[in-house]
């Protein structure tokens, strides 16, 4: 079992909470003090954005994010650079999509993550069947595995049967953002997910509202929340965030 699992299976603090930032959205000089924020807030692990030219998973305010990570001048090789010389409180996880690991290179970056606390990837755009691309480089870093709402009964069984860290379930049809719209069947959905995983599974994509967090702890371990907490960083700053994530494990 891989260490992010056992790390989440262990936890005591329920829901399991997973905030998303984007990495350098505000510069990566404030990356450190934006975990530390996070930790402090109660995350359980931290999503940690790749900026990408083409992000399609990703709502206006994640890319509007990425496009000031750009401005910044990100790259994953920054941002590797940064977690080498930090010690995170909490698991991280990044999240990126096929091009930036592949251009990278995925066995130099296992290699340059070794001291990094990083635990997990998520590459939204890489299927399930290609998943040996990148599978047997990784070692003890899960490959987290998105189940979406239009996955069949038989598709969730293949997808959980080998999951690894935790099931991210997609909880919309669409890209990530606030203001979502859920469906009716949604909670027997992440029911039936929930029966057939055996590892933790995270509910993700439009959760902003304390109200939300609430109705996905009754039917899930718990939840990713990114758009939300992405925009209050850009807009508000780190002290107000920190209340906000107050609000919403409230």
């Amino acid at each position: 079992m891989k260490p992010l699992t056992l790390y989440l299976e262990n936890q005591t603090t329920k829901p399991l909470f997973i905030p998303y930032i984007m990495a350098g959205a505000q510069g990566l000089e404030h990356l450190s003090e934006e975990i530390e924020m996070l930790a402090k807030s109660g995350a359980t692990a931290i999503e940690l954005g790749i900026p990408f030219s083409d992000p399609v998973a990703d709502g206006p305010i994640i890319q509007e994010a990425g496009l000031n990570a750009f401005k910044h001048q990100v790259t994953l090789k920054k941002i590797i650079a940064v977690l080498q010389d930090y010690r995170s409180p909490v698991p991280l996880i990044l999240m990126g999509y096929s091009n930036s690991f592949f251009h990278y290179g995925v066995k130099k970056l296992v290699d340059d993550l070794k001291d990094c606390h990083v635990q997990g990837v998520i590459i939204p755009d890489l299927p399930y069947e290609h998943r040996d691309l990148v599978l047997p480089e990784l070692g003890d870093i899960a490959l987290i595995q998105l189940v979406s709402l239009t996955s069949p009964s038989e598709r969730i069984d293949t997808l959980v049967k080998e999951a690894e860290g935790f099931i991210y379930a997609v909880t919309i049809n669409g890209t990530t953002g606030v203001n979502k719209t859920y469906q009716q069947n949604l909670t027997e959905h992440l029911k039936e997910i929930k029966e057939k995983s055996a590892i933790p599974v995270l509910a993700g994509f439009g959760i902003s509202k304390a109200e939300h967090v609430r109705r996905f702890a009754q039917c899930c371990d718990g939840v990713v929340v990114g758009s939300k907490i992405v925009h209050s960083l850009q807009v508000d700053g780190l002290t107000k965030t920190q209340e906000l994530i107050g609000e919403l494990l409230r």
